[in-house]
């Protein structure tokens, strides 16, 4: 746990603030550690390496991006226009693309179903991420929704000597309704069906991440990236791993010419990912990083911070593998994403020194789909379980 979250444990925000700390990075914090919504959200893993841009590119510009392993490829669509000239439409970028994006991954994996609502669901997940509904706002989240479902990827991965490809469009189909302006050119996503390959990679290498983090720092598309990036990589790390400033600078900032002036700007965000991101162990060096193995982002917190402190958090070492056939959703064979999620429930129904878990602070359905599926626990072991966001389980 970082000094930003102690001094909020031991003095509370008010007093916090007269400490010499950035004030946006305490506000992350804040309302990170006091979030009672609570909520598990999915990314891919190869976006979790390699991200979309931040700003706006050119309408017809293609965007690509490289990491040690990776190498994204976004190439943007075309919008057919009657009597006319194709228009393209260009790349999704920015923090509501990457929003935008969480949704429709989270809510496929919740429902193992490829064919998502948008519409009033968008809108209200939107808003419980702390997104004003109204005015420019829902007019860039309908922007960066057409331009998600009519872009291409192509992601270029390296291991072991070997060069894999995947070219895939994110949505296989979609549902425009007519834009409320129609002189603005954009069409309002209404329902997108995610190609099969690339809900099929989702569900292979899916990543899983607290909502509460994510609406704490909704607004910066390089700290969402950071973030993201950190939980996927801490947990399996096996020794201290130091990342250089290029390497950094290749991977998160492209859009700046120099090191030096892309530092600044990396800091300052990788301190809000870290304000959402407790448990992890990174340290900023003239080199580069030093990243340390570090607990995964799930595990629970108090569900009352109206006094202004909040209780120790301390995750459970081992993680609890629940063996139940659970007809709630198929299960993935994903063996690492099955013991971060079990730890996190282990973490929830059995903190250390008690014999039963505060089932008093989830919600009447929560309570009683973990009784219910607790009481048909069978011999062999297969799934993990994580709350979902309408109140029930999913199974992994």
């Amino acid at each position: 746990m970082g000094t930003i979250h102690q001094l909020l444990e031991v003095h509370g925000k008010q007093a916090a603030l007269q400490f010499d700390v950035d004030r946006r990075v305490l506000e992350a914090a804040h309302d990170y550690m006091s979030d009672e919504e609570g909520g598990v959200g999915f990314i891919y893993s190869g976006f979790a390496q390699a991200a979309l841009p931040h700003k706006k590119l050119a309408d017809d510009a293609v965007w690509q991006i490289q990491t040690e392993r990776v190498m994204l490829l976004v190439e943007p669509g075309r919008r057919a226009v009657r009597d006319g000239v194709p228009v393209a439409v260009g790349v999704p970028y920015g923090s509501k693309a990457r929003l935008i994006m969480l949704y429709l991954m989270g809510k496929a994996l919740e429902t193992n179903c490829r064919e998502v609502e948008l519409g009033k669901s968008l809108r209200s997940w939107l808003e419980k991420m702390g997104i004003p509904q109204g005015g420019k706002s829902i007019r860039d989240v309908k922007e960066q929704a057409e331009r998600i479902s009519r872009c291409r990827l192509s992601f270029q991965i390296q291991q072991d000597g070997r060069t894999g490809l995947v070219n895939q469009n994110i949505v296989d189909s979609a549902l425009f309704f007519d834009a409320e302006e129609p002189d603005q050119g954009s069409l309002f996503l209404e329902k997108a069906k995610l190609s099969e390959s690339f809900f099929d990679q989702l569900k292979k290498h899916p990543v899983p991440l607290e909502e509460a983090a994510i609406r704490a720092i909704n607004g910066h598309s390089m700290a969402l990236d950071l973030y993201c990036w950190l939980a996927y990589r801490l947990h399996v790390l096996p020794g201290a791993r130091t990342v250089s400033w290029k390497a950094l600078k290749s991977q998160f900032g492209t859009g700046f010419s120099r090191i030096d002036h892309f530092r600044p700007t990396f800091k300052d965000n990788l301190a809000l990912a870290l304000a959402v991101y407790p448990a992890a162990l990174v340290e900023v060096t003239e080199r580069g990083l030093i990243l340390q193995p570090s607990k995964p982002p799930l595990h629970p917190r108090s569900p009352s911070f109206a006094s202004g402190r909040v209780p120790s958090l301390t995750p459970v070492e081992s993680p609890l593998v629940c063996p139940v056939e659970s007809p709630l959703c198929h299960p993935f064979e994903t063996p690492l994403l099955r013991q971060n999620l079990g730890a996190f429930i282990q973490n929830i129904l059995f903190p250390a020194g008690s014999d039963v878990g505060p089932l008093a602070a989830l919600s009447d359905s929560l309570q009683a789909s973990i009784l219910n599926i607790l009481a048909k626990v069978q011999e062999s072991p297969r799934t993990s379980l994580v709350p979902s966001r309408s109140g029930g389980l999913i199974a992994l």
